[in-house]
């Protein structure tokens, strides 16, 4: 602290503070730990929350955003450009103020222990809700899935520390790849602690074709004929079994 006081760089923090918890905070999230919260039974402390309000304190009227992607980067809310730093601060801001990003989990440490902490992360909230929802209409079904599977292992890696690691500089590569037609808009309801996609558009990348999802005439995207086939393949397998005098689970 003397060091900060001396160089003038600012803490959220003031001389005499004296709370139970041992607290780490940057960009994406703060988080509690110690004291109380060591007994996985006992509800934080409603003065413990730093950067959210309770979800049942926050404004009765949403707040509506939009957020832009390119890549899979965020880079604009409401159509203004904006610094990956200043986005997030603005969305820490938008987030706590309607109560979002609060979690109460127990983790499993590398050391073998498990350990209950708490999490303010208001942006980060937001972003992983608007994230996947223009995945959704920009990623490739496969491709989603494969990324879905890697997801945990490439996680893993960062919270026990192996950002610098082969294995993680190869995830890199496949999930930047990944993200190439990630490029669109996404329009968000921020309401008491939940965060609700209203729309996504994605003019460019988009492979979600109104003219063949319809209920009414899809253009010849399918024929009935086509069924027969495709259920005679799939249950080949089936018929094959039941040869051998196989039954299917009752």
């Amino acid at each position: 602290m003397e060091f900060c006081e001396k160089h003038q760089i600012p803490v959220d923090y003031t001389r005499g503070d004296k709370s139970p918890y041992s607290m780490d905070a940057n960009l994406l999230h703060i988080s509690y730990e110690g004291d109380r919260l060591e007994d996985p039974w006992v509800e934080p402390d409603e003065s413990m929350w730093r950067w959210t309000v309770a979800p049942e304190d926050a404004p009765d009227q949403g707040t509506v955003i939009e957020v832009d992607f390119v890549e899979g980067d965020p880079v604009a809310i409401d159509g203004e450009q904006m610094f990956p730093e200043t986005l997030l601060l603005r969305l820490n801001e938008l987030g706590g103020a309607n109560g979002i990003g609060r979690n109460d989990i127990v983790e499993n440490r590398f050391v073998g222990m498990k350990a209950r902490g708490c999490y303010e992360t208001p942006g980060g909230t937001i972003l992983l809700k608007a994230h996947r929802a223009i995945e959704s209409i920009t990623v490739d079904r496969e491709v989603m899935h494969l990324k879905d599977e890697l997801m945990p292992r490439y996680a893993k890696l960062i919270y026990n520390g192996y950002w610098w690691s082969p294995e993680r500089k190869v995830l890199q590569v496949l999930l930047d790849e990944s993200q190439k037609p990630v490029n669109g808009r996404v329009r968000l309801k921020l309401y008491k602690g939940a965060v609700s996609v209203l729309g996504r558009s994605a003019p460019e990348d988009s492979l979600y074709d109104a003219d063949v999802v319809t209920f009414e005439d899809d253009g010849g995207a399918y024929h009935q004929a086509d069924a027969t086939g495709f259920i005679r393949l799939n249950a080949l397998r089936l018929r094959l079994g039941a040869k051998k005098g196989r039954k299917l689970a009752e």
